[in-house]
């Protein structure tokens, strides 16, 4: 989705609050994970699981379901501003990596996950 040169700092996996589609779940699920483990439902809405501060998936500097991650973790650091729409997240180290074409690539992908996980048309 988008391929910066990423120095594995692993910040974005820290403290994560990476909402999921229900797809993302099932393709997890479809590894051998149990949606328990690695979910947490905060109003209405499942993310990633913390462990220690941690993604739940996040071993050492990897990620154990990398190929198999879910989507809002693969078009990071590309956000939603509700305001200005797809811009790249302040806090990735990588940033200046993103390209606007980047960005304009993966906004309907973007999009899409935000109407599926929050309802909103965007």
């Amino acid at each position: 989705m988008i391929r910066i040169n990423c120095g594995s700092c692993c910040k974005c996996c820290h403290n994560t609050e990476m909402p999921l589609t229900e797809e993302d779940i099932e393709r997890i699920e479809s590894l051998g994970y149990d949606r328990r483990d690695f979910t947490i439902k905060i109003d209405g809405i499942y993310r990633l699981r913390n462990v220690n501060g941690k993604c739940f998936f996040l071993e050492g500097r990897r990620c154990k379901i990398y190929e198999h991650r879910p989507l809002g973790c693969r078009i990071y650091p590309v956000v939603l501003d509700l305001e200005k729409g797809a811009v790249v997240d302040e806090f990735c180290p990588k940033r200046y990596e993103v390209s606007e074409e980047d960005i304009k690539r993966v906004e309907p992908i973007l999009k899409e996950l935000v109407r599926k996980i929050y309802g909103l048309k965007v």
